[in-house]
């Protein structure tokens, strides 16, 4: 799913972002905490590589979309359709089919490519729409008790903006989806594509 549906820049993340592919931590220690950090090995972060497992299939896909983000607007339109996830690299990676359809808003098409780094344990999420079939640069991030959050900076109507995804319900057959932009740095956020699935089938 496309952020705003134009150019993407990437690597910024905020607020527990990443501006490049190293984790970065954004909480301040005490020179106390300093010192005694220093002498601990850092807890090894868990390896994600099947995080994105659930995606695997096929589902009916019910998306919400918000009209004319950031300015104050609260309308939105409504979106039913399909996705189907296959997985590539023996599980390293996916490409999702996505395709819906809005009596007023007209046909979205999309795929996403989904790859994911072992080093840094951190996935890349890659969106292409068929209108120009251009993959835009990532969001990225990771998953954290079963909730997943990546980050992507781009623009909107001339202005930077942050992309904030979030996944949650991964757990279940009925897994959420939400889009969020921040235009003060990370301060606020406003959903505007929200996007529930059902399963289908378990053909993987």
């Amino acid at each position: 799913m496309n952020a705003s549906g134009s150019i993407r820049i990437f690597f910024l993340l905020c607020c527990g972002v990443l501006v490049v592919s190293k984790p970065v931590s954004v909480f301040a220690q005490s020179s106390a905490d300093t010192s005694k950090a220093d002498s601990q090995q850092p807890a090894a972060l868990p390896d994600g590589q099947h995080d994105f497992d659930f995606e695997l299939g096929s589902w009916k896909i019910h998306l919400k979309r918000r009209l004319n983000p950031l300015t104050g607007s609260n309308t939105w339109v409504g979106f039913d359709g399909t996705s189907v996830t296959r997985k590539v690299w023996d599980g390293r990676a996916q490409i999702e089919e996505f395709e819906t359809d809005s009596p007023t808003s007209g046909h979205i098409e999309g795929l996403t490519l989904r790859t994911y780094n072992p080093k840094t344990h951190e996935w890349y999420l890659t969106w292409a729409n068929s209108k120009d079939g251009l993959l835009v640069p990532p969001q990225i991030g990771r998953f954290r008790d079963g909730t997943g959050e990546f980050y992507a900076q781009d623009t909107l109507n001339g202005r930077m903006i942050i992309v904030r995804f979030i996944w949650s319900k991964t757990d279940t057959k009925v897994p959420h989806f939400e889009q969020s932009f921040s235009e003060d740095g990370g301060k606020t956020w406003e959903v505007n594509w929200i996007t529930d699935q059902t399963r289908v089938s378990d053909g993987n």
